[in-house]
């Protein structure tokens, strides 16, 4: 009988020692994929601005409060047990949801960008009757609804690649990875956001007269930067959109990957130009495989 338990304690001792040093891996892991899903990062940080603007300036943290707070149901609640329990029963199903996610992206970059250089001569010419007329309180939820759903999208990209890195990992590491990787990933993001669409409310409190003269041409410089800097954003926001769709894709298909990877290896020795001809390539690829995606749309909503 104390021989048996004696066997069962070194069982569980060794059990426990290998996932110690499983979750030893963790924080490599955190930062690995941190940088894999950059792009999806800086698309999310981006496209999330613009549903505050045009609202009430004193309910801006509030809308972006409730947009990370759904962001972070989503991936800890929905996503994360989701991609963990098709990884086990169905892992085949991960690259085309990958794919499906990225195809998504590059329409909807190709919509931003044949928006920014199409013009609507009849856009100004509606009657009042064509016009619905919301609450600002009903245009909030509003905004909320689409920043989430836009949300939904990125985020279940950032949870299956995470998933997707970690994959070949032991459980409590995979869990814990994931779980580390959306609580950051939220914060980051959602936090920068924050900071930025209340940087113009910090700049006109710096530029009071009660203020150091250098504090006040500082706080005049932040307001008069903003527009020009969220403007930016926005065309930082689509071409990562793009770029992050069509890599996505390209990974999933392999004589694009292999296409993608000679090119990466062929300019191994200058790496910000390998960075920057891949990231040319991927977003002029997602351009034209977004116009092809709008054109379908268009030719299924005809028929339907």
């Amino acid at each position: 009988m104390a021989t048996g338990l004696l066997a069962l304690l070194d069982d569980v001792a060794a059990l426990v020692k290998v996932s110690a040093a499983s979750l030893d891996d963790v924080p490599t892991q955190v930062a690995k994929t941190t940088g894999k899903v950059s792009g999806i990062v800086i698309d999310d940080t981006a496209v999330t601005p613009k549903y505050v603007v045009g609202l009430d300036p004193s309910r801006e943290l509030s809308i972006i409060y409730q947009i990370a707070k759904k962001s972070l149901i989503n991936k800890l609640i929905l996503l994360s047990p989701a991609v963990l329990l098709l990884g086990f029963f169905a892992p085949w199903a991960i690259g085309p949801i990958l794919m499906l996610g990225g195809a998504y992206l590059c329409f909807e970059g190709y919509e931003k960008v044949h928006s920014m250089f199409s013009k609507h001569p009849d856009a100004h010419h509606r009657s009042e009757d064509d016009l619905k007329v919301i609450t600002p309180e009903e245009l909030e939820k509003t905004r909320v609804k689409s920043a989430v759903r836009t949300d939904l999208i990125l985020s279940s990209e950032i949870v299956a690649i995470t998933y997707a890195t970690v994959a070949d990992k032991a459980l409590p590491t995979q869990i814990v990875v994931m779980l580390c990787v959306a609580v950051f990933i939220t914060i980051a993001v959602y936090g920068f956001v924050g900071l930025v669409v209340k940087a113009d409310d910090i700049g006109v409190h710096m530029a009071k007269k009660n203020h150091h003269p250098q504090v006040r041409k500082m706080g005049r410089g932040i307001v008069k930067f903003m527009p020009q800097f969220l403007t930016a954003l926005s065309y930082i926001g689509t071409a990562a959109m793009l770029w992050v769709g069509a890599e996505i894709i390209a990974h999933g298909i392999p004589f694009t990957s292999h296409a993608l990877d000679n090119l990466e290896h062929s300019l191994a020795n200058i790496p910000v130009l390998a960075w920057f001809a891949k990231a040319l390539v991927c977003g002029i690829g997602g351009l034209i495989l977004g116009g092809i995606i709008e054109k379908i749309v268009v030719l299924v909503r005809k028929v339907v």
